[in-house]
């Protein structure tokens, strides 16, 4: 919290009390621009051009400039095109996928509450200029640099800006900063500066697009890094080789360098941003709207589920069931008792989701809408309007309760205390055993309770020395479905485990109701007097954990993830924030406080476990088809490419000029573009995956020299039996090379047997087939004769089918005493390493400090 500001700001007139009109908020917008940090726009220039910034491209353009202006003018048009295709591809893909994140930023919108022309309505964040009169609450996230007119026990966690962990308390005069987050109280204030302007808007800039890597994108980056040493060594042998042997420089240049491209996976970052973008899509189809493209990734990595109840395992349609005075005995609700006392104290603007869903069961009841068990109509002639509020404090999760002082008809002053009984009947005076009793079986029947209590004749709000009036009985029953959910998380290998702030035994009964082993219970009590070793071991054992603070949970999310497990958090509520930061994956809801939203990774439009099952899925679904692409790169690329390599130095002319290496891999990249929209296999959803290198480096070694070897066999054909010329060598080459790199996708795309038990999509046999035909269609085109190739005579049309049916059969005999695909991962692995995240406010850029949304290449 500053003092008032004193920087210059644009010139506005001084709202009244009613605020700006929405016609002159437009008019100071169209001054400021947006309450935007950044704005993410999807920019063609700017996508073309990480296109552009491989090394390998750049030398093989000047190759193909250096071709033409020394006469080679037919290499340097096939290069030059072959250059722009693979641009276009790799451009299209990965516009295509920023198209895919913008959609998802205009979706993520963040509301404020402010005044416009004498009315408090709600105005995206965005829109708010300076002069705007804003109200805050707990749990928002300050929308910008706001100078407080009023105040009530305000306070603000500005440890995003200072890193400072306490909260600051605010008084009027005061500027709460944008990207701070209310912790306690209200407040209401003029907005003095926005976007780039606030203090928050200067860090931001300052931090650009500087991202943390996740665990999938530190893997992608080690197996681009094999590849590169891999094209390098081959790349150096091939050019000196070819030096040696008295070629032309230029010839040894380009076919060095084709075989350098034809090693790399050039639309890896293509396939990877096409996998995301239309898993993001369909994710949104499913209701979850996913904030980074690479949290779909990390998704599917979830082993354990950290959730709150109210909502997730409820239906969140909290009723007033009974009001009891201290002896169980009926609030009809006509006397100064716990019903009446317990409106009185309702905050009517609500000081979070869970008052305001209190606020509404009461006053629902007061006003007919849900008559009491055992009570009857609440009856009485009174109204809460009847009693003047002096003065107030909401609910904080801290105090677990909130109080206000008012003044009744007759001038009397009382002081009412409503929230959880441990809290209220702490502060009582006396409480009879007969209310404890009653509170226990309460609690043991899951009914959701609120202690009253009452203090008269205070001249202050003095949350001490008071009188039980009674307890308030919420019924809060089990959304319809829940227990298929979580039937179905367990069979994706998912651990669900309770973190609640409710009492141990309504979160034990509701475990029963809804089928969950209620293992283990903790509560935050037990919790502070374990160390972080006892915590961990206590973990496996527990399942509910109640009456925990904030911090408690957060706690509990970082110890878990230290044992090696990938850990999900979902929650709605401010007092979630801390443990969303924690986790491997933050999931809130889109009717979630505003600091909840903001830091997740992951956006549920629905609340349901179900619709989070998918999302589990999904991500696994898109780690299985990326690892397809890596896999068949080692299988084939490496090895076709060692072959060429191999045959220019044994052979009297180069086995593929470098224009008919580069069409090749163009076709090659061509057909893998349909992997994204392949089917996966059941068993490679049932569990997590992890990426290994390892795995990866293994199968490279076996299979790319077993191409090898059909490789070598052909040209050994070609040359002993055939007696071809280069022209024909190379056409018969080239279609052999295709045909077996593109078609070993069928074989390693799966653990089963290809076609019979599992059959691939429909795009991908598809796009396969077209390319194969398309490289076979080449040697008799026209323009054959430019690019280097002779029709192949049938003789040896018949020996490529033979080789590549031979080929084939081999690879599946030994895919199968090979793991082809990576297995579910082992529990206890060690954690991969993750920069907690920080909340920021709400705009249309991507939150500082994140990965991207966009998946770089790291050739």
């Amino acid at each position: 919290m500053t003092g008032t500001a004193k920087d210059e700001r644009p010139t506005v007139t001084e709202p009244a009390v009613t605020g700006l009109t929405d016609e002159q908020a437009a008019l100071i917008r169209s001054e400021v621009g947006p309450n935007a940090v950044r704005s993410h726009r999807a920019r063609p220039l700017a996508v073309l051009a990480r296109q552009l910034r491989s090394p390998l491209l750049i030398l093989l353009l000047v190759a193909a400039a250096v071709s033409f202006f020394v006469g080679e003018r037919t290499d340097a048009v096939v290069i030059g095109v072959i250059v722009a295709l693979s641009v276009g591809l790799g451009f299209a893909n990965e516009y295509r996928a920023e198209r895919a994140v913008e959609a998802l930023h205009e979706h993520m919108r963040s509301r404020a509450r402010v005044l416009r022309g004498g009315a408090l309505v709600e105005r995206d964040v965005t829109d708010l200029v300076p002069g705007d009169v804003v109200q805050l609450k707990l749990g928002a996230v300050v929308p910008a640099d706001i100078e407080l007119t009023e105040v009530r026990d305000f306070e603000c966690d500005e440890s995003v800006l200072t890193g400072e962990s306490l909260p600051v308390r605010g008084k009027p005069g005061d500027t709460a900063l944008m990207g701070t987050v209310v912790t306690a109280g209200t407040a209401t204030g003029t907005v003095s500066r926005t976007g780039a302007r606030t203090s928050f808007g200067a860090i931001a800039a300052g931090l650009g697009e500087g991202h943390a890597e996740t665990a999938f994108q530190i893997g992608l980056r080690r197996f681009s890094g094999l590849l590169v040493w891999v094209a390098a060594a081959l790349t150096a042998g091939v050019f000196v080789t070819n030096l040696v042997l008295g070629r032309p420089l230029l010839d040894a240049m380009l076919f060095s360098l084709a075989i350098a491209v034809g090693v790399t996976p050039q639309l890896l970052p293509a396939v990877v941003t096409t996998s995301l973008a239309t898993g993001s899509r369909r994710l949104t189809k499913m209701k979850v709207l996913v904030k980074r493209l690479v949290a779909i990734e990390d998704l599917g990595d979830v082993e354990v589920l950290f959730t709150d109840k109210t909502g997730t395992l409820t239906q969140a349609r909290i009723a007033l069931r009974q009001a009891l005075r201290p002896d169980g005995t009926p609030d009809p609700g006509d006397t100064a008792g716990p019903f009446r006392l317990g409106v009185l104290c309702a905050d009517p603007r609500g000081s979070g989701p869970l008052d305001d869903a209190l606020h509404d069961a009461l006053h629902d009841a007061l006003h007919g809408g849900a008559p009491l068990d055992g009570a009857g109509a609440v009856a009485g002639e009174w109204t809460p309007d009847s009693y003047r509020r002096i003065d107030a404090k909401p609910f904080d999760h801290e105090r677990r309760m909130a109080s206000v002082l008012v003044e009744g008809p007759a001038g009397e002053t009382l002081t009412i205390v409503k929230g959880a009984p441990e809290a209220v009947l702490a502060r009582c005076r006396a409480v009879p055993g007969e209310s404890r009793a009653l509170v226990e079986r309460l609690f043991a029947e899951g009914a959701r309770l609120v202690a009253v209590a009452v203090r008269p004749g205070a001249p202050e709000l003095l949350e001490s020395d008071l009188d039980l009036a009674g307890f308030l009985v919420f019924s809060d029953p089990p959304k319809p479905g829940v227990e298929q959910a979580l039937q179905r998380l367990a069979a994706l290998g998912v651990t669900v485990k309770i973190l609640t702030g409710d009492h141990p035994a309504v979160a034990a009964a509701l475990c029963e109701k809804i089928g969950v082993p209620a293992a283990g219970v903790l509560t935050g009590a037990e919790i502070e007097g374990l160390d972080d070793a006892a915590l961990s071991a206590a973990l496996p054992a527990t399942t509910v954990f109640a009456r925990v603070s904030p911090e408690q949970k957060a706690r509990i999310v970082s110890v878990q993830r230290s044992g090696g497990l990938d850990v999900a958090y979902l929650g709605d509520g401010v007092n979630d924030a801390l443990a969303l930061h924690r986790a491997d994956v933050g999931i809130s809801v889109d009717t979630g406080a505003d600091v909840a939203r903001d830091a997740a990774d992951v956006v549920l439009l629905e609340k349901d476990l179900g619709v989070l099952a998918d999302g589990i899925v999904e991500g696994r679904r898109i780690f299985a088809n990326t690892i397809k692409y890596l896999l068949m790169g080692t299988a084939s690329n490496v090895g076709n490419m060692f072959s060429a390599a191999a045959a220019s130095a044994v052979l009297p002319f180069l086995p593929m000029l470098p224009s008919q290496v580069l069409l090749n891999n163009l076709l090659y990249d061509a057909s893998q573009l349909a992997i994204p929209t392949d089917a996966v296999d059941p068993e490679q959803l049932a569990r997590p995956a992890r990426f290994d290198l390892g795995l990866i480096r293994r199968f490279m070694l076996v299979f790319g020299p077993l191409s090898s070897v059909f490789d070598l066999a052909m040209f050994a054909l070609l040359l002993q039996v055939f007696h071809t010329e280069p022209p024909l060598f190379r056409a018969s080459w080239f279609v052999e090379s295709l045909a077996t790199q593109t078609l070993v996708i069928f074989i390693v795309r799966t653990r089963r047997t290809p076609f019979w038990r599992s059959r691939p999509a429909a795009a991908l046999a598809i796009a396969v087939g077209a390319v194969v035909a398309a490289g076979l269609a080449l040697p008799y085109a026209p323009f054959a004769s430019g690019l280097g190739l002779a029709p192949i005579p049938p003789a040896i049309l018949g020996t490529i089918a033979a080789v590549l049916i031979v080929y084939l059969a081999l690879v599946e005999a030994v895919k199968r005493r090979f793991r082809t695909v990576p297995a579910p991962r082992e529990r206890h692995l060690p954690p991969h390493h993750r920069v907690h995240r920080r909340a920021t406010p709400f705009s249309r850029s991507p939150r500082p400090g994140l990965p991207s949304d966009r998946m770089e290449s790291t050739m």
